[in-house]
């Protein structure tokens, strides 16, 4: 009979050393340190804000057409801001049982065209001729349609002051039958849909 053989220990020694780690880290570090100066803040606040305004028009839209009553988005371009009023009675007016909410731009975000191209919709910063408070405004109705057609710009502080990036300009356009929501982004010397 044959005899069983006993098994060997197999040992592997996986394990980092502090040499290795140091080298690793700096070589990240490295890397950060030529990548980190190429990101350009701006362009991701003005995107952010884009998104922001757009899905809060998208919203908009879709409690008019839900609750079916009117709903009044005003832009503040002072305070860059946007102010939404659920007007369910259908009087223009806020009364004390409907709901408002204000909506704030991002940081270093205005409401302006800077150096871009006008659009289509008009020279801007809104373009909205709707009045609601002395304020620029568009109302979503219940059937989804808007009371005009009509778009807001947004751009970077640091392009409004002239030392900013045409590429810094964003827009997001309403059409008035569908109520529809575009965001563009200029790109190139031209505008471009992106949503």
């Amino acid at each position: 009979m044959p005899t069983a053989q006993p098994q060997q220990e197999c040992h592997s020694e996986n394990g980092v050393t502090l040499i290795e780690l140091v080298l690793v880290i700096t070589i990240i570090g490295i890397m950060a340190a030529f990548a980190i100066p190429k990101i350009d803040y701006h362009r991701y606040r003005v995107d952010s804000s884009m998104r922001g305004i757009g899905s809060a028009l998208l919203s908009a839209q879709r409690r008019a057409v839900s609750g079916q009553y009117d709903v009044v988005v005003t832009f503040d371009v002072a305070n860059t801001g946007i102010r939404i009023h659920e007007d369910m009675n259908n009087n223009g007016a806020v009364d004390n049982d409907e709901r408002t909410r204000g909506i704030p731009m991002g940081e270093r975000v205005v409401f302006g065209r800077g150096s871009a191209t006008q659009h289509a919709v008009g020279p801007g910063p809104v373009t909205f001729t709707k009045r609601v408070g002395g304020l620029p405004a568009v109302t979503f109705h219940r059937n989804g349609s808007a009371s005009e057609r009509g778009g807001v710009y947004l751009t970077t502080r640091r392009a409004q002051a002239g030392g900013g990036q045409p590429t810094d300009n964003r827009l997001v356009e309403i059409e008035r039958s569908t109520g529809r929501v575009s965001w563009y982004i200029y790109r190139g010397g031209s505008w471009e849909r992106v949503y």
